[in-house]
């Protein structure tokens, strides 16, 4: 038997650390080739590292959360054949070659006369490691008829043991399947389902943050300890956005899909910032400098099973609605699949949340530093509304849009969503180029 050491292979883009987010495997497993060994995170992709052979885990060198360099050690295998060049855990952190153990004297017995001699057998090839997989991040506990999370190794285990993968609950992180899942529902079935009944509960459940929660901690903490957050709501009245929006999409195309609302407030937001470039900027606070772009790219905040993450429709001063929509589409898929690209991911310098039908009545958006505004879209309702005369039915939408005090007064954010307002109120006006 010998050792091999399995380091954590460049994952590129220049990458030269990643967070350890989730340990398939622990100290004591067989683990067969090409099954997961673990999932590191880099910005907000995650890459599943497999294994290249098959051997017993003997030694794992990070906890989850850890931050683990490129090319350091990540496991340690027990594997058949003679022991590897990187066998010794020491030289690997010296970074030295580790030379092979000197063989066991082997008794020797003398070939009969007329054998002739026996030539060594060629060694086995060495298997290539196959490449990491990028995929996106672990999903939250799958809900009933959700696609169930698992390697596919684990896949494979289940097609073979004729198991269907939707009957088996995963005690994984974020209820991924592992092969002990696999072996408990086989021996015991599916769990029963438990009757009703009122009980205490008293256990507590520690959840380390890591991976991408960790990363959305710490960019919020970050804005709302640096930046003095200034909030303004305001109710628009959507009904006229509404009926055009319902007549535009009475006849969709390819080139012209159906759209929401988020590409009119795009168009709103790129007409009102020609007017307020300053909005249009990100403030390095440590230099003292406000850096006001040309060109408008717009965060739009997007809720993934993994976390919350920002992929950026970027010139937005040059698309019409179906080329923001579009392009917002696309990126919205890719983030929630988690195929994004780093560059879909950054460069905003405004963004806009939105929480849809759960939009509450008003919220408090954090602005994504280091933006000056981010703007804020609430749920839409049909309320009474006075005309003069009468009570008529409207659909109404309050915008709830934060401003870093520092660089923006209250005056101008205030003129800012006032403009929003006036140009979703008439939306003709996103037309027309004056």
């Amino acid at each position: 038997m010998g050792e091999r050491i399995i380091k954590l292979p460049d994952v590129g883009e220049g990458i030269a650390e990643a967070e350890l987010v989730e340990w398939h495997v622990k100290v004591g497993d067989i683990v067969r080739e090409d099954e997961l060994l673990a999932a590191v995170m880099t910005d907000k992709a995650t890459v599943e590292i497999p294994s290249p052979v098959e051997g017993e885990v003997i030694w794992v060198g990070a906890e989850v959360g850890d931050t683990v360099p490129i090319g350091s050690a990540l496991v340690k295998l027990k594997v058949a054949g003679e022991a590897t060049a990187d066998a010794s855990l020491e030289d690997v952190a010296e970074e030295k070659p580790a030379e092979a153990p000197a063989p066991a004297p082997a008794k020797v017995e003398k070939p009969a006369a007329s054998a002739a001699p026996a030539k060594p057998a060629p060694p086995a090839p060495k298997p290539a490691a196959p490449a990491p997989r990028i995929q996106a991040a672990p999903a939250a506990r799958r809900a009933p008829g959700e696609k169930p999370l698992a390697s596919p190794a684990v896949r494979l285990k289940a097609r073979e043991a004729g198991v269907d993968l939707r009957q088996v609950p995963g005690t994984g992180p974020a209820g991924r399947i592992t092969h002990e899942d696999i072996d408990a529902f086989l021996l015991h079935g599916p769990e029963p389902v438990r009757g009703g009944g009122l009980a205490q509960q008293t256990s507590v459940t520690d959840v380390k943050v890591v991976g991408l929660r960790r990363r959305i901690a710490e960019k919020m903490a970050l804005s709302k300890s640096r930046i003095p957050h200034i909030t303004i709501v305001e109710e628009v009245n959507v009904t006229p956005l509404e009926d055009l929006r319902a007549t535009l999409n009475k006849k969709p195309t390819p080139e012209r899909p159906k759209l929401t609302l988020l590409p009119f407030l795009m168009r709103a937001m790129v007409k009102a910032i020609a007017e307020q470039p300053n909005l249009n900027a990100l403030y390095d606070d440590e230099a003292g400098i406000i850096h006001q772009h040309a060109g408008v790219h717009i965060g739009i905040a997007t809720q993934t099973p993994s976390g919350l993450i920002v992929p950026v429709v970027k010139h937005a001063e040059a698309r019409d609605l179906w080329g923001c929509g579009i392009e917002l589409n696309r990126l919205a898929e890719r983030a929630r699949d988690g195929t994004a690209t780093r560059d879909e991911l950054t460069g905003s310098t405004i963004t806009i949340t939105s929480l849809g039908a759960l939009g509450g009545i008003a919220t408090t958006p954090v602005i994504n530093h280091p933006e000056v505004a981010i703007v804020g879209v609430n749920k839409m309702v049909v309320r009474p509304v006075w005309d003069g005369t009468t009570f008529v039915p409207r659909k109404m939408m309050n915008l709830s849009s934060s401003f870093d005090h520092r660089v923006i007064d209250g005056w101008d954010a205030a003129v800012f969503v006032q403009r929003l307002k006036e140009l979703l109120e008439n939306p003709a006006t996103l037309f027309v180029d004056v």
